[in-house]
């Protein structure tokens, strides 16, 4: 399947609070400038360190993007 990190991390939504993995993914909902069709890690980490978001920290992303990777690269 074909699929970009920000569609695969979308399925995280919805969880509570203590969710980090849930609170990440709706932070990046939330950031409309979110490279939504990016799938390459190097990409992608630039931008989440950029941005320091503390809704999206870097811990959170790489287990997020090791599990995406599991499944679709």
């Amino acid at each position: 399947m074909d699929r970009s990190f920000y569609r695969f991390a979308l399925s995280f939504r919805g969880g509570g609070k203590g969710d980090m993995k849930a609170v990440f993914a709706e932070a990046m909902f939330k950031d409309y400038s979110f490279p939504k069709e990016e799938k390459a890690f190097d990409t992608l980490s630039r931008y989440i360190e950029e941005k320091a978001d503390a809704e999206m920290p870097s811990v959170i992303f790489d287990e997020l993007y090791m599990l995406y990777e599991d499944r679709f690269l």
